[in-house]
């Protein structure tokens, strides 16, 4: 079960290449390949179910072939165990073929090959995946909700409506796509508590992986834009927002899609194994891997020219202000760019991926998970327009509804005529103007 958890993050995880092949599908496809050679070795013996002897068999961690009564057969340590325990001289283990059977293995497993090392490892890595899992499930679910909320809200008030904004619900539906996709993903490759996962290799979980891979990539992508648009808000004084937002828009949704298409091509026809979540090949991992990768280091470079650019402005002696000041505004323009930009990614993006595996998949699923929810609030519930339109439209319901109130009790009989307070109050009005309208020439002509 645990293993099945340490599939799914390594799928999740985009940045370092996933594994190969993880523990649960390397004892399944050793298991495919001793039922393969027992059978092969059982025609060339000519070993029957009566034929004396002991007939091969899968003892659920190594394969023992077929032997004739008083043979030892000596088999190596499994290669699992060199991958868990590098620095540990792996031995042989042996089996006599004796008129009741196998023997017990000699040395023991535990002796041999560090076995009893590998469960206490396997066990405290699974708590650990499991751990991991449950953060990032909890800060998805956090973000998919707060950004929902922020979109709704963005997409509401018109007076909303601006480039910057715009780029902002882009890169918050980045976000809710990816949310959305590793739920997706772990629901569909990972709800079986088994290890059948390993030999799916459908059109239908390729295409699962394929729509991950592009929400992730367009992510950091629509990352990247809000750098980009940021910088160049700074660095140029005048610029047509609109015509550049339509770059914008071609960078953010479409080079992710020819970056994953091209992936998807070549993992078609060089390699087509599995369902695609696990990587053999470094080469087709670095079509996705690159650009994702120059979008982060491209963003840093913007991240410290627009500080740059900031402390600039904070020094000038048009903005005022002691020195203590400025620094604490340039402390708070500095974190409120880093969730938007992605400057985390930045810590692994060009670590080994043997180095700080668990640092990275806390740091990276754990805390990344949650950058959706910091980005919407930090850029829609904390935005001071975003505050400012609320309460104009809370003050502007309170009046309306305040209105209707006082004239359903001022006239019970229009009120009660079914007339809503909308409609009342457009009558008064109408029935004012009209009033004063009326009454200009009386007043013109009595001067």
């Amino acid at each position: 079960m645990a293993c099945v958890v340490q599939v799914s993050l390594a799928a999740v995880l985009l940045l370092p290449m996933a594994p190969a092949m993880h523990s649960d599908c390397i004892f399944k496809k050793e298991q495919s390949m001793c039922l393969e050679k027992i059978q092969r070795a059982n025609e060339l013996m000519g070993f029957n179910d009566s034929s004396p002897g002991c007939p091969g068999m899968w003892d659920n961690i190594t394969c023992w072939k077929p032997a004739h009564v008083g043979e030892m057969v000596l088999v190596s340590c499994p290669e699992l165990f060199r991958i868990f325990n590098p620095d540990r001289d792996m031995g042989v283990v042996s089996r006599n073929c004796t008129e009741d059977g196998w023997s017990e293995p000699f040395p023991h497993y535990f002796d041999a090959c560090g076995f009893d090392e590998y469960e206490s490892e396997t066990g405290d890595q699974n708590y650990y995946y499991l751990s991991v899992k449950a953060l990032y499930t909890v800060g998805y679910s956090t973000s998919l909700v707060t950004l929902t909320t922020a979109m709704v809200i963005l997409c509401r008030f018109r007076k909303l409506h601006c480039t910057r904004n715009f780029i902002h619900m882009n890169l918050f539906v980045s976000f809710m796509l990816r949310a959305i996709s590793v739920f997706i993903k772990d629901w569909i490759l990972y709800a079986e508590q088994d290890s059948n996962h390993c030999f799916i290799s459908t059109v239908e979980c390729k295409a699962i992986m394929v729509f991950f891979h592009y929400c992730v990539v367009s992510n950091y992508f629509w990352l990247f834009i809000e750098g980009l648009y940021l910088f160049t808000l700074l660095v140029e004084t005048f610029f047509p927002e609109r015509r550049y937002f339509y770059w914008y828009t071609i960078i953010g949704w479409g080079t992710p899609t020819v970056c994953v298409t091209v992936w998807a091509t070549l993992r078609l026809y060089f390699d087509d194994t599995g369902c695609w979540d696990m990587n053999d090949s470094t080469a087709l991992w670095w079509v996705i891997k690159g650009p994702v990768v120059g979008s982060i280091m491209v963003n840093f470079v913007l991240f410290i020219g627009i500080i740059v650019i900031l402390v600039q402005k904070l020094q000038s002696p048009d903005m005022g202000g002691n020195e203590s000041s400025i620094y604490l505004r340039l402390a708070r323009s500095t974190l409120l760019l880093i969730p938007l930009f992605g400057i985390h990614y930045t810590v692994f993006a060009f670590s080994p991926e043997n180095v700080s595996k668990r640092e990275r998949l806390v740091f990276e699923l754990g805390l990344g998970s949650f950058q959706g929810f910091v980005v919407a609030v930090l850029y829609c519930f904390l935005n001071g327009e975003v505050q400012a339109e609320i309460k104009r439209k809370w003050r502007s319901w309170k009046v309306n509804r305040y209105f209707a109130v006082d004239f359903k009790h001022r006239h019970p009989s229009l009120a009660s005529s079914g007339v809503n307070g909308g409609t009342q109050l457009s009558i008064l009005s109408k029935s004012s103007s009209q009033i004063r309208m009326s009454g200009l020439p009386a007043d013109n002509l009595a001067t």
